[in-house]
């Protein structure tokens, strides 16, 4: 899968018209231009230099970015725990948000509260990301100056308070990219867990209904509820580019977007490459854990 998505990326790049000559060194003459070119080896064929790159990163080294020749594993390692950080508050708080309100929704189904929390999901559904979070800029950092409106921290206030502030609101915009898919998939899964027949026994020994819900029923819907938020996973990497580019926040989305536009080569594939062994990893982890919620799986 890593090897497939670093070639297709690698090959897809070298597509794009122009080439990182036509945004690099405007001051240089075409015969230096030429020479710098030649110097960097993009005038080798692009298979030719795909499996000197594939050579490389097999050893680690993922190439040297070409517009600040820095090792791009080095510029990928200062950028990824701020994603990282970013993406996990906004999947806990899409966890711990989403499956009570789908617990909820399954427990009251059809009725008024069912109703609105379902419009209120195809609405988080539909609400662009990036105007999402200008609105949310408007309202808590302009217009009330409660929370701060970009950055990691500020400027000589480096504290974990401050940190948690300025995590607030980016991570509820992309939290809302994944939220509704947690709370419809909770949903779907404990309406058809409470109308199972040990429930109904369950009920019928007189445990309380809260019991019967979240100590019977809620694991087994948690099983496909858990496979669902393992695929979210590439989603809200992707999610952030936007993100990261309304908030400034200084991480992978942001470092992404500037090797695109840059067409720093070596950059864009090394993003896709961790990005694509993140995915792969996350997948490992939620095996893992519907395993752990259902043994019949390696039984």
């Amino acid at each position: 899968m890593i090897v497939f998505v670093s070639a297709l990326t690698f090959f897809f790049v070298n597509l794009a018209p122009g080439g990182p000559a036509s945004v690099m060194r405007f001051d240089v003459t075409a015969e230096q231009r030429d020479a710098l070119i030649h110097e960097m080896g993009l005038d080798r064929p692009v298979v030719e230099r795909y499996a000197d790159w594939l050579g490389g990163a097999l050893r680690g080294d993922l190439g040297t970015s070409l517009l600040t020749n820095e090792p791009v594993a080095q510029r990928i390692a200062d950028r990824l725990p701020n994603t990282l950080l970013l993406a996990g508050a906004a999947l806990l708080l899409s966890i711990v948000v989403g499956i009570p309100m789908g617990v909820l929704q399954a427990v009251r189904r059809n009725s008024w509260l069912d109703h609105a929390l379902t419009a209120l999901s195809a609405l988080g559904l539909s609400v662009p990301v990036f105007w999402l979070g200008i609105v949310l800029i408007l309202l808590f950092a302009v217009t009330w100056h409660v929370l701060p409106s970009a950055g990691i921290a500020s400027v000589g206030k480096d504290s974990l308070g401050d940190r948690l502030a300025h995590l607030v609101l980016p991570a509820s915009v992309l939290a809302s990219t994944v939220l509704p898919t947690v709370v419809r998939f909770t949903r779907s899964s404990m309406v058809d867990v409470l109308v199972q027949d040990y429930l109904r026994t369950a009920t019928s020994k007189g445990l309380a209904p809260a019991a019967v819900v979240f100590g019977h029923g809620l694991r087994n819907a948690l099983i496909p509820v858990t496979s669902a938020i393992g695929a979210l996973a590439p989603r809200l990497l992707g999610g952030t580019v936007v993100t990261e580019a309304v908030f400034s926040w200084p991480g992978m989305g942001r470092l992404a977007l500037e090797a695109a536009n840059g067409r720093d080569y070596p950059l864009v594939v090394g993003v896709a490459v961790v990005v694509a062994a993140i995915a792969v990893v996350s997948s490992l982890i939620v095996d893992l854990v519907v395993a752990r919620l259902d043994p019949r799986v390696v039984g």
